[in-house]
């Protein structure tokens, strides 16, 4: 799967504001922000990322994902404290 076939599937599913995704082989970073994380646990988040990528996973074409969520109001402070280098 290409990272845009994996950012555009996840805004749509989840109407998220950003998602970025980055591919080394099969294995995958998924960076999303969304009001859809508001009060939800970190596991329930990293739930609503993979269900949308599951038929993927199941048939190999992503071995691994490392998932990063963060609310909009999470994200611009993320921003802040870490700029992109």
């Amino acid at each position: 799967m290409q990272c845009n076939e994996i950012e555009q599937l996840l805004t749509e599913e989840l109407k998220l504001a950003e998602v970025y995704v980055k591919a080394e082989g099969s294995h995958y970073a998924v960076t999303a922000v969304g009001d859809c994380f508001e009060g939800i646990s970190r596991v329930k988040q990293q739930q609503m990322i993979y269900a949308p990528l599951m038929a993927a996973i199941a048939d190999g074409s992503i071995h691994a994902v490392s998932i990063k969520t963060f609310t909009p109001t999470q994200w611009r402070r993320e921003k802040l404290l870490n700029p992109p280098v």
